[in-house]
């Protein structure tokens, strides 16, 4: 990844952090956006270490948010010839947990306007007990604006993710040193 890359977020997302960064702390989603794409160099250094693996670039990864321990959402860069939107959204937790947890941006859209975070929806199994996804009405806006007409719930995107990128866990672990 050249160190000069634009770090800015496409519209859509942009327009989703935002919101997102109004809504820290109320609505129960562990997630804490950024404003700009994390830099290249540090993404690399993210990933090393979140591996051991010294050898690995962060080249595949366009980290934009990340929960309340220091997880990381980003974009997996994974789809030749494709654009950063075309790509799915992925959750690497501080503590191992990992999940492809929408197929592209626009699934991803729909993912927050129905109330789940990264974090959540790669660790649905570790959710607190009293927790329930409340949709976001301003959220779902957006995502109806960026993504009209795929509108999901949560579970069926985590799914349709899922299904799709089966192996993402196992991709992960083999670079882990």
């Amino acid at each position: 990844m050249p160190q000069n890359e634009d770090r800015r977020f496409p519209a859509a997302l942009a327009a989703a952090m935002a919101v997102r960064l109004d809504r820290l702390g109320e609505d129960g989603v562990d997630f804490e956006p950024y404003e700009s794409f994390l830099p290249a160099d540090e993404t690399t250094d993210w990933l090393r270490a979140w591996t051991g693996n010294s050898d690995l670039t962060g080249d595949a990864f366009r980290v934009f948010g990340q929960d309340g321990t220091g997880g990381y959402a980003a974009f997996w860069l994974v789809r030749q010839g494709r654009e950063l939107t075309e790509q799915p959204v992925v959750f690497m937790g501080s503590e191992g947990e990992t999940g492809v947890v929408a197929r592209d941006l626009g699934t991803f859209l729909w993912l927050l306007a129905d109330g789940t975070g990264p974090w959540e929806a790669a660790a649905l199994y570790e959710a607190e007990a009293d927790w329930a996804p409340r949709v976001d009405k301003d959220l779902a806006t957006i995502a109806e604006q960026h993504a009209p007409g795929r509108r999901a719930s949560a579970p069926e995107i985590i799914a349709e993710a899922t299904r799709e990128f089966p192996d993402f866990d196992d991709i992960v672990m083999g670079w882990c040193r």
